[in-house]
């Protein structure tokens, strides 16, 4: 398992927190996603032989939002 930080950007309230969350815990391989709106972060602890970090990226840019 690795985690990773991403840097979340457009993130204004609990519903943007719950939409990322589900975004990156739909990833095969993805054990745990904890997003933070103060922090405009999202840890996360994959499996690498599943999923990549531009995987994940992708993820949250398909759910509407940029990745720093």
């Amino acid at each position: 398992m690795e985690k990773v930080n991403l840097e979340v950007r457009g993130m204004h309230c609990d519903n943007c927190v719950q939409s990322v969350t589900q975004a990156l815990k739909d990833v095969e391989g993805v054990k745990l996603a904890k997003v933070s709106l103060e922090e405009n972060q999202a840890q996360v602890t994959y499996d690498p032989a599943k999923a990549s970090l531009e995987t994940l990226k992708e993820a949250v840019k398909n759910a509407g939002y940029e990745v720093a």
